[in-house]
């Protein structure tokens, strides 16, 4: 019967669920853990399929039983200590607990966890246990460096001790005493709850507050408390050589200084001995059984914590060090100095000292040509135009950022610049899962063009382009060599694929377009890549794993089926080494036949002594990349002080294999790594000479050491100290983003000037990664920096600084980008050359140094503003000793430069400032109105030929659209002769003493230079 309560209301009373109820519940649960299990069955085993595929399974096995490892025994002894200190409060309760309220109010409780008190224990053991093994098994890189690392050769100037102690040991000791932080502290906290449940605590009821087994208990748990805060004292001591402080973040400063040393090690030094004393009299308590003494002991321990180990190196700070700071943080300073340089590998850079101000000399012109293999073909640039002329179906793609190699070409090495057509997974074919996934599945071929010339009407130089079949390779040979040109793996093969199929099938992948009437041919895989999903095991374990019943159902997959996933290079070598950093850069190349991916790899470690710390992610960072970088696309985006490109990897686009090549043998890092994965990779000596060829000094590393020279170029410690020669490096002048990023380096072959006075310069061009800096508060040239990418090359790997005079104004990359759209004649064609629907782009601003001097070359780029443009080089800008040439040609512009009768010459410019005279002209406004009727109608028919141009690109017309071009470049030139004309002054009249002639003044002859004339009809242009 219901029970009726007092006020005449009905309470029910709930009963137990019924016994289906509890059925299906108990049903219901026991499949939510069957399908978790499988889920993540599902995963750990196509995981070990994949590795197995690859060849790389002792890394998924290493990897996997020392995680286990670690789980289990750091597991194990977390659930110890918990279980065995509260069975141990539990065991030490007093028989008999006074009356109290207290006890009154607890026996509630006790009742009630009576019943279940040893399965409370074992559940509360294992949870923490878990929770603290998967914790643990997170440390599996710490623990395989801990066990395998090997000596550096070099210790610290502190301690004397080797840096591998700091690089491997001491994260280890480090996560061994948090740990037993942890371990103690939870123990403690659920002794005493254990202790107040049963009677062993008391908080309200008269009389001892404790029992003897309980002040005992709790004791040794305090000890141990002190004990390990003592060790962690220390280890604090060697932590001061590489951790930060408030002075160092202020002033790029890493490692002890004089505080540290004279203040702070000492303090450590004392609190050390003051925790083992007062750890001791904790101990001595579990005998003694009194407070006093610990307690007397944790205070001295708090109070020399707050006075020896703060107030006393405060004192120090600000007495000693802050008034005569750069005396007495010079010999720390000097110890960071040296250590970063050493640690980053660039301790042998040493600045030399180069002109860099000389004037414009016809005798200078040949060598300005033969110093470099100067490139105009703007990889960063370029990409639309690839699309344009090289995509031929919408299913393909070229990367945004195309990537510069080089090949010999005709007997001649020839920098060029290189794309894969890819498979684009966002183009206009149909989208389902069948054509996703088992029809489009691969990109088809390579192409590349020159890099140091377009052809007559400004579009690339084809070395290999369009699609060859097979029978067309065996009539006429790629210039490359014979490859495999079908792409299975690639930068934009991010969905999986499912291919292969029995011999004597109809094939069924999209290979490449036709002229047949199914307007395409028609293929079928068969690589070694990929895992079988032929049985019906694997295709539920797939289903599982890429959330797709269509794996499980379709008639297309069959015994002879494979499934391709992680098709990246980065994900693929990040995979199989998952120990490097991956560069954010691989890059295509025809290799034996194959299209190999090169991918740049880096050990790192952020345990060098005093070496400064730096974030991967934000000095790579460019305006190329600084969207990709914010996002992590470089492997590492954390801090870390020492960095080598240790490993060259290779990743076979066709099936997928990777390969790692040790390159820094002398890498102690990479030596510990090789020790804990034998096997995985191959010595330096078996690097195939096809592959040498097309290896270079990755960009990430040079990246990085660039951005650290900006200070560690200095290294006197005063002048460090003042940070008065600082530099930094210079915005992309291009302004090809809305941030205006860091200007990014460039890779050309060329030769470097003599490396002393009175030397010889390079006898040949090699392949050079370069970039410049400017001073940190101004916008003049500072230095010019590049490293020598020719693997086969004694030099390879050399960094060389030039420096050039601080008390010379020598324009900047920004500078000379300002110069030139300042420029009024400059202007006068850019503003032609934008007028109506086409834009101006600039390409990369070359910065070369070239007989004492630095010559500055610019390609630029027209594109029209409508879907399906692409951009053409249309001039070269070229500057030199002050004078600038704005030319059809890279030929022409040398030429004109170096004449002796320049375009114009450059006024004399504030050092780092910026000129202000000649504010370039808004992006499509006409030139001034003219009274000139000749300029007038040259101007009509310029916007005539941008508007038929415009056209004939919309409509695919090239050849219309080649004809527009020239009826523009003709237009130019004529309406800036007739300008000139007007303008120029009489031949007897010089002009005013000081006053550069303006640009496109005739000679004293009356012929106008004829700016922008178009080349000879199909001759490309240099």
């Amino acid at each position: 019967m219901p029970e009726r309560g007092g006020s005449g209301g009905r309470r029910i009373r709930l009963g137990a669920p019924s016994r289906r109820s509890r059925t299906l519940l108990l049903t219901l649960a026991i499949l939510v853990v069957i399908v978790v299990a499988w889920v993540l069955f599902a995963n750990f085993w196509t995981d070990w399929l994949w590795y197995k595929s690859v060849g790389y399974g002792n890394v998924f096995t290493t990897k996997l039983w020392t995680r286990i490892g670690l789980f289990l025994v750091f597991g194990l002894l977390m659930a110890a200590a918990v279980g065995a200190n509260i069975y141990v409060a539990y065991r030490l309760r007093p028989a008999f607990r006074g009356m109290s309220l207290e006890q009154q109010s607890l026996d509630r409780y006790r009742s009630a966890i009576t019943p279940f008190r040893s399965w409370l224990l074992i559940a509360l053991s294992v949870i923490i246990g878990i929770i603290a093994g998967t914790s643990a098994s997170g440390q599996w890189k710490t623990w395989l460096q801990f066990v395998n690392g090997v000596s550096f050769g070099a210790k610290d100037p502190q301690f004397h001790k080797d840096v591998s102690f700091y690089a491997f040991d001491l994260p280890f000791y480090r996560f061994l005493i948090n740990f037993a932080f942890v371990a103690v502290v939870v123990g403690l906290v659920l002794a005493v709850i254990t202790h107040y449940l049963y009677g062993g605590l008391r908080v309200q009821s008269p009389g001892s507050r404790a029992t003897p087994a309980a002040q005992a208990h709790l004791s040794l748990l305090l000890g141990l408390f002190v004990l390990f805060k003592a060790v962690a004292y220390w280890l604090d001591r060697y932590s001061l050589a590489v951790s930060s402080g408030d002075f160092k973040q202020a002033s790029q400063f890493t490692g002890l200084r004089y505080t540290d040393a004279h203040a702070v090690l000492p303090a450590k030094t004392i609190l050390f001995i003051v925790a083992l004393i007062c750890a001791t009299l904790f101990f001595v308590n579990v005998f003694r059984r009194t407070w006093a003494l610990p307690i007397i002991g944790f205070g001295l321990m708090v109070l020399s914590a707050v006075l020896i180990g703060g107030l006393y190196p405060a004192i120090v700070e600000r007495f000693q060090v802050k008034p005569n700071q750069q005396a007495k943080e010079s010999k720390y300073i000097q110890r960071n100095i040296e250590a970063t340089r050493l640690a980053y590998g660039i301790d042998k850079v040493e600045p030399e000292k180069y002109d860099g101000n000389v004037e414009a000399k016809p005798e200078l012109k040949d060598q300005a040509a033969n110093t470099a293999s100067i490139r105009l073909l703007d990889p960063n640039i370029v990409s639309p135009t690839f699309n344009q002329m090289q995509q031929l179906r919408q299913y393909y793609a070229f990367q945004t950022t195309l990537d510069v190699d080089r090949y010999m070409i005709d007997g001649k090495m020839q920098d060029t610049v290189i794309a894969l057509r890819e498979l684009n997974p966002r183009g206009g074919q149909t989208h389902n899962w069948v054509n996703d996934h088992t029809k489009y599945t691969h990109g088809y071929g390579v192409v590349a063009a020159e890099g140091t010339r377009v052809d007559r009407e400004g579009k690339p130089v084809y070395i290999e382009g369009n699609i060859r079949t097979d029978a067309q390779e065996a009539q006429t040979p790629s210039p490359l060599g014979p490859y495999q040109p079908r792409i299975y793996f690639g930068e934009s093969t991010t969905e999986y694929s499912i291919v292969g199929a029995p011999k004597n099938t109809t094939p069924t992948e999209v290979d490449y377009p036709t002229d047949t009437a199914a307007g395409q041919a028609t293929y079928t895989y068969n690589g070694k890549g990929g895992v079988p999903i032929g049985g019906m095991f694997n295709k539920l374990l797939y289903a599982t794993k890429f959330q797709e019943g269509n794996i499980l159902l379709s008639d297309t997959i069959n015994k002879d089926s494979r499934i391709l996933y992680n098709r990246t290079p980065k994900e693929r070598v990040e995979a199989v080494a998952p120990w490097l950093t991956i560069d954010g850069d691989p890059y295509p190349a025809v290799i034996d036949g194959r299209v190999q991916w090169i991918v740049d790899a880096y050990t790192t470690s952020n345990g060098y002594p005093y070496a400064t710390r730096t974030t991967l992610g934000t000095a790579t960072a460019d305006s190329l990349n600084a969207e990709d970088r914010a996002r992590g696309a470089v492997g590492n985006t954390g801090n870390v002080n020492y960095i080598r490109n240790s490993v060259k990897a290779t990743v076979d686009s066709y099936d997928g294999s990777v390969k790692l090549y040790q390159w820094d043998e002398k890498d102690p890092v990479l030596k510990t790594w090789m020790k804990a994965f034998p096997n995985t990779i191959k010595k330096k000596g078996t690097i195939p000479p096809t592959l040498m060829e097309h290896l270079r000094y990755p960009q990430d590393l040079f990246k990085v050491q660039r951005d650290l020279l900006t200070r560690y170029h200095v290294t006197d410690p005063r002048t460090f100290f003042n940070g008065s020669d600082f530099w930094k490096v210079p915005k992309d002048p291009t302004g090809r983003t809305a941030g205006s990023g860091d200007q990014p380096p460039y890779y050309l072959s060329m030769k470097m000037p003599a490396a002393t006075p009175g030397g010889a310069p390079d006898a040949q061009q090699s392949f050079q990664l370069t970039s410049t800096f400017v001073p940190k508060e101004r916008q003049n040239l500072a230095a010019f920096m590049a490293v020598n990418s020719e693997p086969g090359s004694p030099g390879y790997g050399k960094i060389r600084l030039l420096s050039l005079p601080p008390n010379t104004a020598i324009l900047g990359p920004d500078q000379m980008q300002n110069q030139f759209k300042s420029n009024a004649a400059v202007a006068q064609v850019i503003n032609i050359l934008q007028r109506g629907d086409s834009v101006v782009v600039y390409g990369n601003l070359l910065s070369l140094p070239v007989g004492g001097g630095m010559l500055y070359v610019e390609p630029v780029y027209v594109q029209a503003n409508a879907p399906g443009s692409y951009p053409v080089l249309q001039k070269v800008l070229v500057s030199y000793g002050g004078s600038i040439a704005f030319e059809d040609t890279l030929d022409q512009a040398l030429s004109k430069v170096f004449s002796g009768s320049p375009t114009t010459t450059v006024p004399p410019t504030d050092t780092g400032t910026p000129p202000t005279t000649g504010t370039p002209p808004t992006t499509g406004t006409p030139p001034p109105a003219t009274e000139n009727p000749t300029v007038k109608q040259a101007l009509d028919e310029a916007n005539q030929a941008l508007k038929d141009a415009d056209a004939a690109l919309k409509a695919g017309d090239f050849g219309k659209y080649g004809e527009a071009q020239k009826r523009l470049q003709a237009a130019v030139n004529k309406a800036i002769a007739a300008e000139n004309a007007a303008k120029a002054p009489p031949a007897t009249t010089p002009p005013a003493t000081g006053t550069p002639p303006a640009n496109g003044t005739p000679p004293a002859n009356g012929t106008p230079p004829a700016i922008g004339a178009p080349p000879a009809t199909g001759a490309p242009k240099p």
